[in-house]
């Protein structure tokens, strides 16, 4: 049995500035989470730094390493996996590097207790509510939800949010087989594979914060997928490739 019925799925690459200070800053929220890092090999120890804290948290605090970047959908996918064989029920994605505010975990798991399937963090439900980017990035995550919407006819207007809780009904159903893409399309495949399958998907509002320390992941090779990867999606969508996973 878990402690919590709470997991947060942190990715992690060079991130040894923001480890500590994020997965401490969860544990001292009133509501329960246990953290699961996901690390790529970190050349700067960050993998190092949660070994360290697992001794103080050894019940909380979880950590799968990687041998290398192999993308953030597989990580992800490799912690929902980790969850589903243990007793969570709501299962988190969050950047480690407070650009999502863990403050909002709480608002997010209260969406799904109270009836959403899938609650996302948006950046764009209430305007734009992001701080500290440059006004071409701002323009291009905005624009690039349009089109996805545009595109997918789903609802959701932060499709490439990364601050998102599934219910664990969502993520049993989804076959993750089927999940093709490893960047910030991967964001937006789970959405629309989720809403195709009929899951309710609520919209939290946020506040983005930039990273005020260590280095985006941000890239045009990221940006590109997620561009032209919806077109794919909107295919697969409509030639009935979007399945549940089969069970025994």
């Amino acid at each position: 049995m878990t402690m919590s019925e709470n997991l947060v799925i942190i990715p992690t690459y060079k991130e040894k500035e923001n480890i500590e200070k994020i997965i401490r800053y969860v544990f001292q929220l009133p509501m329960p989470f246990d953290v699961l890092i996901i690390d790529d090999n970190s050349p700067d120890g960050t993998a190092d730094i949660v070994k360290d804290l697992m001794k103080e948290y050894p019940d909380r605090l979880f950590l799968l390493e990687r041998p290398g970047k192999l993308g953030l959908g597989t990580a992800y996918i490799l912690g929902f996996k980790w969850a589903l064989e243990r007793e969570y029920q709501y299962v988190f994605e969050m950047d480690a590097d407070f650009s999502h505010n863990p403050d909002d975990l709480a608002r997010l798991h209260d969406a799904c207790a109270q009836g959403a399937d899938l609650a996302v963090g948006s950046r764009y439900k209430t305007g734009v509510n992001v701080v500290n980017w440059p006004m071409g990035r701002v323009l291009m995550s905005y624009y690039a939800s349009a089109y996805v919407r545009f595109i997918t006819r789903m609802k959701v207007r932060d499709t490439t949010a990364g601050f998102v809780c599934y219910t664990r009904k969502v993520l049993e159903t989804i076959d993750f087989d089927r999940i093709k893409f490893w960047g910030y399309a991967f964001q937006i495949e789970m959405k629309y594979t989720a809403w195709k399958l009929g899951f309710r998907i609520e919209e939290v509002p946020i506040i983005f914060t930039d990273r005020r320390e260590g280095q985006s992941k941000m890239s045009k090779g990221i940006f590109r997928e997620a561009v032209f990867g919806v077109l794919n999606l909107r295919w697969r969508g409509l030639t009935g490739q979007i399945k549940p996973r089969k069970t025994a």
